[in-house]
């Protein structure tokens, strides 16, 4: 079967390439994705698979077989954007081909990943899908806004619990096994306001909060770690003010946004408590709270959103790991490396709050991710159509 599986991913080598450059070239940032999924739909049909739709949210599902037990492969379909033109050698969305790498937004982060398991369900079609189990490919969206939504609403709202989910977020041919959370924190300070000329006459709310901004450098210091994901994290991503006259008059509110990373052991209460006991937060009688948001889908969905994501680890004992590194081991007769994310992923929804099993694989580099250097090697792209064909297989 190793063979098998290794000759047809092999064969599509080119329409792998033309397919991934394709779609990367077609800019699908948060909330735009409508054309990239039509694109995508299209080449399931084409391949064949037995059932394909989108979701109410926006979400593509294409399935293949009709066993009990469902598999899901996961991979995102929207972007961050391009950012600063000028940093880019290429343009980001011109696909470009050059020394076996595809360049461009969204290459790595994470169309490549997404490409190689629509093309895995067309080896699974002409192998044949064990009759027990049925796979999903989902093209998700608006992760890049708020990580995980998408599998709420595919959970709660359309019903559909997957038995195992992998992630195809890149890897770099690992076997990721988990990430730490993150939620978003603010903490807002009151003054009084009075015109700059005089301001002993008022009470500034930005010096109230320059020491919290202060403690809460020194808080990411001492936050707790674990062994495998790591220590948490906290900083100060944005600092904004408000006062009746924009620059000549004292701020009568300030406000800072934490990005506040999770690892084992954190929740969201305890990271609240922990700043809300700063001292200075006690002091300015600071009001910490986390924001809430809503996100509007391609389709025009509005759905609310919470930025909170716990973190997760599967054990490396888990039947899930141990069968994604015996197809590993079958698939390239080499051990496969076990590592985590660090960034932020859907499996905050699937194993974060549902417990779903969940691992990653992925091809291309975590570095690469939202960088002008957006890259994919070809190799990688093959070498994972075929690993997520033998997962499969091996989930009967």
């Amino acid at each position: 079967m190793r063979d098998t599986i290794a000759t047809a991913a092999g064969s599509y080598r080119s329409d792998l390439i033309d397919f991934v450059r394709e779609i990367v070239s077609i800019r699908s940032l948060s909330g735009e994705e409508g054309p990239v999924v039509d694109r995508l739909k299209a080449e399931m049909l084409e391949i064949g698979y037995d059932e394909v739709r989108i979701d109410p949210m926006g979400n593509l599902l294409g399935r293949i077989g009709s066993g009990g037990k469902i598999i899901a492969l996961d991979g995102h379909c929207d972007t961050v954007d391009i950012g600063d033109p000028t940093s880019w050698d290429v343009d980001p969305f011109g696909a470009e081909l050059g020394d076996g790498v595809i360049y461009g937004r969204g290459a790595v982060d994470q169309k490549g990943g997404l490409a190689a398991a629509i093309y895995a369900g067309k080896i699974l079609k002409e192998i044949g899908m064990p009759d027990n189990v049925s796979l999903l490919v989902v093209a998700s969206v608006s992760e890049e806004e708020v990580e995980g939504l998408n599998w709420q609403y595919i959970i709660k709202e359309d019903g559909i619990v997957p038995d195992a989910v992998l992630l195809t977020e890149p890897t770099g041919l690992s076997i990721s096994i988990g990430q730490r959370g993150r939620t978003e924190i603010r903490v807002r300070t009151d003054g009084v306001s009075c015109h700059g000329s005089a301001p002993e006459h008022g009470e500034n709310a930005v010096y109230k909060m320059a020491p919290i901004i202060l403690e809460v450098e020194q808080l990411h210091k001492r936050l707790r770690g674990d062994p495998v994901l790591g220590n948490g994290s906290v900083t100060v991503t944005d600092v904004r003010s408000t006062s009746p006259s924009h620059l000549y008059a004292v701020p009568d509110s300030a406000t800072i946004h934490l990005d506040r990373r999770l690892t084992v052991g954190e929740t969201l209460e305890s990271a609240i408590q922990e700043v809300e006991e700063l001292p200075a937060v006690r002091a300015a009688d600071a009001d910490v709270f986390m924001p809430e948001y809503e996100v509007t889908t391609h389709t025009g969905l509005v759905h609310p959103a919470k930025p909170y994501y716990p973190p997760w680890l599967m054990s490396e004992s888990d039947p899930l790991v141990r069968t994604a590194s015996e197809a590993y081991r079958g698939q390239f007769e080499e051990e496969p490396r076990l590592s985590t994310w660090g960034f932020s992923t859907n499996g905050v929804t699937t194993k974060g709050v549902y417990d779903i099993p969940t691992i990653g694989f992925g091809p291309g580099a975590e570095e690469h991710a939202h960088t002008s250097s957006d890259q994919v090697r070809v190799e990688d792209l093959v070498k994972a159509t075929a690993f997520y064909a033998a997962f499969v297989l091996g989930m009967n």
